[in-house]
């Protein structure tokens, strides 16, 4: 620490500084090195010495171990360390395809076209089929428009929920088929 630099305010759960109030505490150097078994005034003094922070690492053993290092650097370091990993994370989201059961064929390869492109880029797809009116009389010719929809995309999906229906609708999601299978 600079002289008249402030101590960094814990606004997270960190144990640090004075508030580690273990008995005695195991220290690591901020080069790594074990310094041995202290009280934690004691390793508290050490790391003011040093103008450094004193960081509770390990809480729950049967020794608290607490490291000696630049808590604002560390946090910096953790932050940008979350941040990596959001950006690295892929979230599904789930497209919804409709379908009715008088579909002409080039329209039904237009959904089909627009479906594969969701599955290639990882995301889930919903398909439905609505029934309105005297269509619910004759539910084989939604089931046929349906089983067309899965086999067209059987090479690139796999069939995470079968059709059923729910009300006026028959509804089915597929998955995009895992990399390198």
């Amino acid at each position: 620490m600079k002289q008249g630099q402030k101590r960094p305010q814990n606004t997270n759960t960190d144990l640090i500084n004075d508030r580690i109030r273990f008995p005695q505490v195991l220290v690591i150097s901020e080069t790594g090195e074990q310094l041995g078994v202290m009280s934690s005034k004691d390793a508290y003094k050490l790391a003011i010495e040093r103008d450094l922070d004193l960081l509770c690492v390990a809480p729950n053993a049967q020794t608290p171990v607490c490291k000696i290092l630049n808590y604002n650097k560390y946090r910096f370091e953790q932050q940008k360390k979350a941040k990596e990993n959001k950006k690295k994370q892929k979230t599904t989201e789930i497209k919804e395809v409709q379908l009715t059961p008088q579909i002409g064929q080039h329209d039904l390869d237009t959904k089909v076209k627009a479906s594969r492109k969701f599955l290639l880029d990882g995301d889930k797809v919903k398909v439905g089929v609505r029934f309105r009116g005297r269509q619910m009389t004759h539910l084989e010719v939604g089931e046929e428009v349906m089983n067309k929809f899965i086999s067209a995309l059987e090479d690139c999906s796999k069939v995470e929920k079968t059709p059923a229906m729910d009300g006026k609708w028959l509804n089915a999601v597929l998955a995009p088929k895992p990399q390198g299978k």
